[in-house]
């Protein structure tokens, strides 16, 4: 029993240590690679059940947040079907959700909105969807 002990003791730890490690990383500002799960859940919460295939532009998640600019493609010949453009999307039980840019109060100063994501567009941003951190935006151009 004790050399049991002497051998599960150190397992556990290593167990323990390996999954705090993953959770810190997790929670870590990332760009979720391409064709991970996450990545993949993201985009198929923007799909909403269509058939549309993303280029994706700009992606990065931090803390159930996650800020991504994409491109749709036709599935068929890869080529852009539309604008496209940027979505905040939150992770809400489980489940990634888009958020409704047209909460955020309109800038007369700022008149490209989520296009350009402007310090004054994601300040006013952050004060309607409380909680959502800062560095999953691109650095502005400005």
């Amino acid at each position: 029993m004790r050399r049991l002990h002497k051998l599960l003791l150190p397992a556990l730890f290593a167990a323990f240590t390996f999954s705090i490690a993953a959770f810190a990383q997790a929670d870590a500002v990332h760009s979720p690679a391409a064709k991970s799960p996450e990545r993949q859940a993201i985009l198929d919460a923007l799909r909403g059940g269509e058939n549309v295939l993303y280029q994706v532009n700009f992606i990065r998640a931090h803390n159930g947040w996650v800020w991504v600019d994409t491109t749709p493609l036709d599935p068929k010949t890869k080529q852009a079907t539309a604008e496209g453009g940027p979505n905040l999307l939150h992770l809400v039980s489980g489940k990634w959700t888009v958020m409704d840019l047209s909460k955020v109060p309109e800038d007369k100063n700022d008149p490209l909105g989520p296009e350009d994501a402007s310090p004054t567009y994601i300040r006013n941003l952050r004060k309607t969807f409380k909680g959502c951190p800062g560095d999953i935006f691109p650095k502005s151009s400005n």
